[in-house]
């Protein structure tokens, strides 16, 4: 094997047949890197809740301790990656320190002692997939790690969990993150690691394009969980607002949430629920094909690591509606007249009716799609990220 152009990625992240979405990011960040490696392995490191109970627990971690190594079998991945998937089984705990520490074990028993077989490791989520990645690096390794978590400030005011990140940061070759509001709090809670901290891209799909762009603004698209952060009964009044001047526009929700029911019963008391389609959760693979069937991405988040859902929408040719969430806002930086508008963050829902209306009005002399969309491809797109990563691991050109 060639060390020099092997990589390993460790990440508690990753499809599976139970949660096909759930670290899809990760998968297309493996696709976008494997060109011009010899090989990637990818360790999913799934936790399992199990019993506190002591002895319950003192048989399961034998039984697991026993039948780990027997179970770590290679299956095929993306673009010629190996799989590696292992339950990492932690006992019920709010103690995300003992979380990161079970992470690492387990991958230790399960390799039986011996190193990760590489010497560039990349690590996603560094509590979990980056705690485990330096602790089972072989002498010399380099362990980069990407931080994409959304409860990160939540984890950070646990004691003990800030002091065992802190050591993360200190051990690892350099961490990533996707956007500016992780940046910025790890920059303001460990100071000392900044010469460390770097942004790094989501890989997302430009080869998917509308025909044609939209004739007119009419029929939105919400891409998003149903959950409180996602705001998207903000998003429900803000519709009806517009909707009561143009009845022919059309609200579709695609995510799935807790609050499912709340909003499908908010949109029957608005009297949009004719206009309003819940789809549920779609696969990944088909939500370039839905931003081509519509005319506005609409994203009201209060909150957002990286502004996903809006690269995928300009990617196939389809404006932005969307709040300044700390994602968004990176993402678009310089181009957001051309992509759409961005709305601040704001609790009146007609503040996103009146934002709405002044891009409807402008629509489509006073947009470039075409020129937001090349400046994403030249930042977004599979090989400018898996250009970025290369030169992050091994110095080539960008």
């Amino acid at each position: 094997m060639n060390a020099a152009r092997h990589v390993a990625v460790v990440t508690p992240w990753y499809p599976d047949a139970q949660r096909p979405y759930r670290g899809s990011f990760v998968q297309a960040m493996v696709e976008a890197v494997a060109p011009g490696l010899d090989g990637v392995d990818v360790y999913h490191l799934d936790g399992w809740a199990v019993t506190k109970n002591p002895e319950r627990l003192r048989r399961v971690r034998e039984l697991q301790t026993t039948l780990l190594p027997r179970a770590l079998a290679p299956a095929p991945a993306v673009a010629g990656a190996t799989l590696y998937r292992l339950p990492v089984v932690i006992e019920r705990s709010r103690d995300l320190a003992l979380h990161a520490r079970r992470h690492a074990e387990w991958l230790t028993v399960a390799l039986g002692g011996d190193p990760i077989d590489a010497d560039i490791i990349h690590a996603h989520v560094p509590m979990n997939g980056g705690y485990a990645a330096l602790e089972n690096a072989r002498p010399g390794a380099r362990v980069y790690m990407t931080e994409h978590s959304s409860f990160l400030e939540d984890l950070l005011a646990q004691p003990d969990a800030r002091a065992l990140y802190d050591e993360i940061l200190d051990r690892c070759a350099g961490v990533f993150v996707v956007g500016e509001p992780l940046h910025r709090l790890i920059a303001e809670v460990f100071p000392h690691h900044t010469g460390k901290l770097a942004y790094i891209a989501n890989p997302i799909d430009f080869q998917a394009r509308r025909a044609q762009p939209p004739a007119a603004l009419r029929r939105w698209l919400s891409v998003a969980g149903l959950i409180e952060r996602k705001r998207i009964d903000h998003l429900l009044r803000a519709f009806a607002d517009c909707r009561a001047e143009d009845p022919d526009l059309t609200l579709t929700l695609a995510g799935e949430g807790g609050l499912r029911r709340e909003l499908e019963a908010l949109s029957a008391e608005l009297g949009v629920d004719d206009a309003v389609a819940f789809l549920g959760a779609v696969d990944p693979g088909e939500i370039p094909g839905l931003m081509a069937d519509h005319d506005l991405l609409v994203h009201t988040s209060r909150h957002e690591t990286f502004g996903v859902v809006v690269v995928e929408a300009l990617a196939a040719g389809t404006p932005v509606l969307v709040t300044r969430s700390g994602g968004s806002d990176q993402v678009l930086s310089g181009i957001e007249d051309d992509a759409g508008q961005l709305v601040d963050v704001v609790d009146d829902p007609s503040v996103f009716a009146d934002a709405y209306r002044s891009l409807r009005d402008r629509y489509p002399h006073k947009v470039d799609l075409d020129a937001a969309r090349d400046a994403l491809r030249a930042k977004y797109s599979y090989d400018a990220v898996g250009a970025h990563y290369h030169w992050i691991w091994f110095g080539d050109p960008s």
